[in-house]
């Protein structure tokens, strides 16, 4: 074992360049560009936000282009500290000046080691207390360079990484599946409630094969004739949430009753259902907020900072003011209710008013107005969209519990406490 730098076992440590800084441009299509958004937090790059740029700007930016097995650190910005490695499939790319890019001595250095050993908590921390030391917090090169690194023998490191991959790969597994279900779940909906072309009597889309379209009036558009207009308040009771004193320590406990914030909602995006956040809350801390506890199966909506994250409760939570949920009533699922205010959610936003921060309040969201259709397609919908939720559940819960032995492996697999055969 032998405690290096980071530059002693690097070919090149350099950050990338913003386009618009050498007279380049973004394109509509191109070449990956990286930003450090796509740095949050798992293996590999989030191609999803990439950005991209034309051939023309791609040559204007040498010292950042990318290759396959690089390391990228985010270096400044609310993604300090993520590391990331860089895939086939995502070259050719460049980045931003807001992102390290550490070429690795491949004969000594396994990457996946190297991804997992800057991924340990304890790195994280001392990288950002190094970081905090500037007015804007931030990881020069010359820091990233100087970032300690246990240099392993290279079979070691290989053992290490394939253990702790083998996890990452049946979380991101999991993942595909379940973004694969949600696509399934999602195109049903659309075909059925805003294409209208649910099965009718026979079997048969509805709409494609005929049937009856009616004009209304509020909704301005043409329904079926059997279905009527309503609002977002028909499906269910929306209920806001409160927080209890923090000057109470009492009211806050390590193992209460599940309190969610939408900072929580924004740290389980990616997940469809939740369980608690990052707080409890006590029986006093209950009273001081006259808080409400919500049943499982009810629908999180965010009404603040921001608007629009969602979430379906696992077991009974309460919330703060940040929410306007939705307890399902009037015989509305969890299921129907979950993607009709995902399909609202441009109007709602449109509602928001607030000068600090937008903002819509319960009286508005109860304005938002829907279509509303018979409650046998309800039903029927709910029937077949069921087990997906309840699949996507099961492996969110498993996902959650493979993170926790992998992070609780890391650090041990690192110090030597565990061994790999």
């Amino acid at each position: 074992m032998s405690n290096v730098r980071l530059g002693d076992v690097a070919t090149l440590i350099t950050k990338g360049t913003t386009p618009t800084t050498v007279g380049g441009r973004f394109a509509s299509h191109g070449i990956n560009f990286v930003k450090s958004e796509s740095i949050a937090g798992s293996k590999y790059l989030n191609s999803d936000i990439f950005e991209k740029i034309d051939e023309e700007t791609d040559s204007k930016l040498k010292r950042s282009r990318l290759k396959k097995g690089d390391l990228l650190f985010s270096i400044a910005g609310a993604y300090l500290a993520k590391v990331a490695i860089v895939r086939g499939s995502d070259v050719p790319a460049n980045t931003n000046q807001a992102v390290g890019i550490v070429r690795l001595k491949h004969d000594i250095v396994d990457k996946d080691y190297a991804y997992y050993f800057y991924s340990q908590r304890s790195i994280t921390a001392y990288i950002n207390k190094l970081s905090s030391q500037s007015s804007q917090p931030n990881l020069n090169l010359d820091l990233l360079g100087r970032l300690p690194f246990d240099l392993k023998a290279y079979v070691d490191q290989q053992k290490i990484a394939a253990v702790l991959s083998a996890l990452d790969a049946k979380i991101d597994c999991n993942k595909r599946i379940n973004a694969d279900l949600e696509a399934m779940a999602k195109t049903l909906y659309d075909y059925w409630f805003v294409q209208f072309d649910f099965p009718d009597a026979n079997g048969k889309p509805y709409k494609f094969s005929g049937g009856r379209m009616v004009y209304n009036a509020i909704l301005k558009r043409e329904i079926p004739a059997s279905w009527t207009d309503g609002t977002l308040n028909d499906l269910g009771q929306i209920v806001g949430g409160s927080t209890p004193s923090t000057k109470k320590p009492d009211n806050f406990t390590a193992k209460g009753t599940p309190w969610i914030t939408p900072n929580d909602l924004s740290d389980n995006q990616g997940n469809k259902f939740i369980t608690r956040g990052a707080q409890d809350v006590s029986q006093e801390g209950i009273k001081d907020a006259s808080l409400k506890k919500y049943p499982a199966g009810t629908v999180l909506l965010s009404s603040r900072a921001p608007i629009g994250y969602m979430a379906i409760a696992r077991a009974e939570l309460t919330t703060n003011q940040g929410f306007k949920s939705f307890i399902p009533c009037n015989g509305y699922s969890s299921e129907f209710i979950y993607y009709t205010v995902m399909n609202s959610l441009k109007a709602i936003t449109q509602y928001a008013s607030g000068s600090t921060f937008k903002e819509v309040s319960g009286a508005v969201l109860k304005t938002v107005k829907i279509t509303r259709p018979e409650r046998s397609v309800v039903e029927s919908f709910t029937k077949r969209v069921e087990p997906f939720f309840r699949r996507q559940d099961l492996l969110e819960q498993e996902n959650q519990q493979l993170t926790q032995l992998r992070d609780w492996l890391l650090p041990m697999l690192m110090n030597g406490q565990v061994t790999v055969a």
